[in-house]
C-alpha cells in the first residue's frame, strides 16, 4: 500500500508539479482505508496511532477518527517536502534559484508558494492542539454516567499450556483464584482474556458451574472468553465471549466477527485444496454476524476479541448501537516480547477516544488495562505477568462526532484521490494538444 501511494503521487507531481503534493494527505489515507478492506484487510499501526500519546492531539479523533489524524500527520509532512524540497515543473525537478527566493514580486511569491503549506499545516497543528487540551482538560466524560469497578484478569498462561490436560486444572483454579481476588478489591465486574478457559465453557458444565457460582455468591457479572461449539449440519465453532450475569446465568453471547485469516480459518478453502495440510492446522472457526451487546446490570456493553479492536468501524457498530463501555479481551502471547503488545494495547486506546467510551482491556499476558474517553490510561499490567487489575470505568451514552459520522473523511479521501488521478489524464490530454 504505501507502494501504491508513491505511485499515485509520482502520477500527481508529473501532472500538477509541486502542487501535485497537496493531494498527499488524502492519498495516503486513501491507501489506509485500502488496507482496511482489502483481503480481509489488515490496518496494523495506521500513521494516525503515532499521535495516540500526544493527548491534545490525539482528541481529533472523537471528530474524524484515527483516519483524520493519519492525513494531519501526513499533510504536515508534505508541507516540509514542499518547503525544503525542489520545484517541480512538469515532472522536471530543478533546484531553487537563488534570486528567486525574497527578491522582487516573482521571488515573494515563489518563498509563498514553498512556505504557505507548512504554515497552514502548522496552523492546523496549533489550533487542534489547543482545543484538544481544552478537551482534556475539561474532562466533562470523566464525571458523567455511572461508575463501576472492573476487575481484569491476566492469567499469563504461556501459550504451549494453554490446551496441556494435565495443567488445566491448575490453569483454572489460578483463573478462579484471581476473579475472587479481583471481587475481594472490589470489582463488581470481572473480565477474563480471550479464549481464558482450557475447556469449552458450555460443554463442561462442572466447571462452568464454579464461574458462575461465584458470580452468584458475590453478586457479580463476569465475562469469559471462551470457544462456543454450535452442533449441527456442520457443526460450527466460534470464539466468543460469555456474559455471567450476577445470578449465574448466561446474559448473552458476542461471536467474534472479524476472524484472523490463516489463524482462525482459511479464506478460499476451495481454491486452496492442494494446500491440505496448512488447511487442517488452520482453526476451523465461523464468523459471527452481529455486534452483539452483552448487558452488565441496565448497561449494554460491546465486546472486541483480539485484533477486532484494530477496525474502527466494527468498534463504532457497537456504540451507535447503544454501548455504554468498550471491552476487549485478547491472547497476544503469539507476540511474545516484541512491540507488538504495546502496539495492540496503543490502538484499542485510539477507540476509547473516537468513540468518547472508558475501555476495559483483559489480555493473557498483557498489557490489560483502563482507558478513559481522552486516551488516558488509568491502569495497565506489565507483559507476561500474572496481574490482578482493579480499577474504575464509566457507563457513557453520549456520542461523538466520529460516532455519528463514522469513516467519512478516509472515504472523502479516497473520493479527492480518484478525481485527482481522473484529473491528470486531461493535463495530460492538454499538453499533447498543445
Amino acid at each position: 500500500f504505501p507502494a501504491i501511494f508513491a505511485m499515485v503521487m509520482r502520477r500527481l507531481v508529473q501532472s500538477f508539479g509541486t502542487a501535485g503534493l497537496i493531494a498527499t494527505p488524502f492519498a495516503w489515507v486513501a491507501s489506509e482505508l485500502g488496507r482496511m478492506h482489502v483481503m480481509t484487510g489488515f490496518p496494523w499501526v495506521l500513521l494516525g496511532y503515532s499521535q495516540v500519546s500526544v493527548l491534545p492531539i490525539a482528541q481529533l479523533a472523537s471528530v474524524l477518527g484515527v483516519f483524520g489524524l493519519s492525513g494531519l500527520v501526513s499533510s504536515v509532512s508534505a508541507a516540509l517536502v514542499i518547503a525544503a524540497g525542489p520545484i517541480y515543473r512538469g515532472g522536471r525537478a530543478d533546484a531553487w534559484p537563488a534570486g528567486e527566493i525574497g527578491s522582487g514580486p516573482r521571488g515573494f511569491g515563489a518563498m509563498l508558494a514553498r512556505f504557505a503549506p507548512l504554515v497552514i499545516a502548522l496552523g492546523l497543528v496549533a489550533g487542534v492542539g489547543v482545543w484538544g487540551s481544552q478537551r482534556v482538560a475539561a474532562g466533562t466524560l470523566t464525571r458523567a454516567g455511572e461508575p463501576m469497578m472492573f476487575g481484569l484478569i491476566q492469567g499469563n498462561v504461556d501459550q504451549g499450556e494453554k490446551w496441556d490436560r494435565t495443567r488445566a486444572s491448575a490453569i483454572f483454579a489460578d483463573y478462579l483464584r484471581m476473579t475472587r481476588e479481583a471481587v475481594t478489591r472490589g470489582a463488581k465486574t470481572v473480565i477474563w482474556p480471550e479464549s481464558s478457559t482450557p475447556f469449552f465453557f458450555e460443554e463442561d458444565r462442572p466447571a462452568a458451574e464454579q464461574v458462575r457460582d461465584i458470580a452468584r455468591t458475590a453478586k457479580v457479572s463476569i465475562v469469559v472468553g471462551s470457544d462456543q461449539i454450535v452442533r449441527g449440519q456442520p457443526t460450527q465453532y466460534y470464539n466468543a465471549a460469555f456474559l455471567v450475569r450476577a445470578d449465574g446465568e448466561t446474559g448473552g453471547v458476542y461471536r467474534k466477527m472479524h476472524l484472523v485469516p490463516f489463524g482462525e480459518y482459511v479464506p478460499l478453502k476451495k481454491l486452496l485444496f492442494f494446500a491440505a495440510p496448512l488447511v487442517e492446522a488452520v482453526s476451523d472457526f465461523s464468523a459471527g454476524d452481529e455486534p452483539v451487546l452483552l448487558p452488565i446490570g441496565q448497561h449494554p456493553v460491546s465486546t472486541a476479541i483480539c485484533y477486532e479492536v484494530v477496525y474502527p468501524d466494527l468498534v463504532r457498530q457497537g456504540v451507535v448501537q447503544g454501548s455504554e463501555l468498550l471491552t476487549t479481551i485478547t491472547n497476544d502471547a503469539w507476540f511474545g516480547r516484541t512491540s507488538a503488545p504495546y502496539q495492540h494495547f496503543a490502538q484499542a486506546s485510539m477507540r476509547a477516544i473516537e468513540n468518547g467510551r472508558y475501555l476495559v482491556r483483559s489480555a493473557n499476558t498483557g498489557i490489560s488495562g483502563i482507558v478513559d474517553p481522552y486516551g488516558r490510561v488509568l491502569a495497565y499490567s506489565r507483559i507476561f505477568e500474572p496481574a490482578v487489575l482493579v480499577g474504575e470505568a464509566r457507563f457513557l451514552k453520549d456520542l461523538t462526532i466520529y460516532a455519528r459520522i463514522g469513516d467519512v473523511f478516509a472515504y472523502a479521501s479516497l473520493i479527492v484521490t480518484g478525481l485527482a488521478l481522473v484529473s491528470t489524464a486531461w493535463v495530460s490530454r492538454a499538453r499533447r494538444v498543445q
